[in-house]
């Protein structure tokens, strides 16, 4: 099988490509537009291997697009372009809409032209995977209520409402037009690769450089945490093995509020970083609360039942296997992240419309 991947050099599509590239025999092709978030070095493992193809290109750029699929054929496509960082969101809300939703719009359209275009047997073989957020469903209230398939939309954010309508717009184009497509909606990811401006990495980074580590509110606000690696296998999972027309959701069942996750990191640098920067005693002391953002969700937690029932996943990390990873991931792969904050990454990008 041929996979077009948008988003391929972002973090959960960086971990979707090594994953298909190490542990099956399809093909990748890395559709990115390479934007601050699309980083090649997150796919430097496996972008010599010759089931490897990598695209810069625009999801908003209808004609490059339509050349894609005409040039590479894919069997399915998986979804996760996307501008995807809800306080970049806040402040600059056009972006999200232009990508989340013309990017997905314009995706559709392509694919379901070069889907009519396909043999019957194709045809009936071609996915169309939608990867989406937990945020969409909004907040939950209680303590034990959980996030299900049916759960009905509420997005608080510019970046949860975008996310949203192309939640829409794919199961419209399912509807209305016969597209084969699946849509998944997951939990907080985290692990290796992750883009510093993200709570893990960036209490991470903060603590071994003994710079303060902001945590919004009283840090009560509850989220279920996902190993991107699960989520990569479970993604797989879905596009080979889904239903057409259904929804999954994926969570790690994790849950933990933000204030839990930093202590949880500032106690293993204490075991695996134990040379604090001069003048720290305790990682822990670094920690300083700061105004919560607006319209900040209080608790996410994803029932993932259905997908365990239909397709047999379940995540293999416990969260305190998996931030134990990643914690020693970025300990061991400075060159990665000191090239993402120096932005010396971003001089390796390939020229305009430059193929790989």
């Amino acid at each position: 099988m041929k996979i077009l991947v948008t988003g391929g050099a972002g973090f959960i599509g960086s971990a979707v490509v090594r994953h298909v590239i190490e542990n099956t025999t399809d093909s990748v092709v890395n559709l990115d537009k390479l934007t601050y978030a699309g980083n090649l070095d997150s796919v430097a493992t496996v972008s010599g291997n010759e089931r490897y193809h990598f695209e810069q290109v625009d999801i908003c750029d209808l004609q490059d697009v339509t050349r894609v699929f005409a040039e590479h054929q894919p069997d399915a496509v998986m979804h996760l372009a996307a501008e995807s960082h809800v306080d970049r969101s806040i402040d600059g809300p056009a972006a999200f809409i232009q990508t989340n939703l013309l990017g997905t719009f314009n995706l559709l359209e392509c694919a379901r032209k070069y889907w009519m275009s396909l043999p019957a047997e194709k045809q009936a073989e071609f996915r169309f995977h939608h990867i989406s957020t937990d945020e969409v469903y909004g907040d939950l209230e209680g303590t034990d209520d959980l996030f299900t398939e049916e759960t009905s939309y509420s997005p608080s954010s510019p970046y949860s409402a975008s996310k949203a309508g192309s939640d829409h717009l794919v199961r419209a184009w399912g509807r209305t037009y016969g597209l084969p497509v699946l849509v998944t909606n997951c939990s907080n990811n985290y692990g290796p690769y992750h883009f510093p401006e993200k709570l893990i990495p960036h209490v991470i980074l903060n603590a071994i450089h003994g710079k303060s580590l902001p945590v919004y509110g009283d840090g009560n606000q509850i989220r279920d945490w996902l190993y991107v690696e699960d989520h990569a296998r479970a993604l797989y999972k879905v596009v080979t093995e889904g239903k057409v027309g259904e929804t999954y959701n994926i969570g790690g069942h994790n849950e933990k509020r933000n204030i839990e996750v930093v202590h949880t990191i500032c106690d293993l640098l204490e075991e695996l970083a134990p040379n604090k920067p001069e003048g720290i005693n305790l990682y822990r002391d670094l920690i300083t609360f700061v105004k919560d953002r607006p319209g900040h969700d209080v608790r996410y937690a994803i029932d993932a039942a259905k997908i365990e029932r239909d397709l047999g996943w379940i995540p293999q990390e416990s969260f305190e296997t998996g931030i134990r990873k990643t914690v020693e991931w970025y300990l061991n792969n400075t060159a990665w992240w000191q090239r993402v904050i120096s932005g010396e990454y971003q001089l390796t990008r390939l020229g305009e419309g430059e193929q790989a």
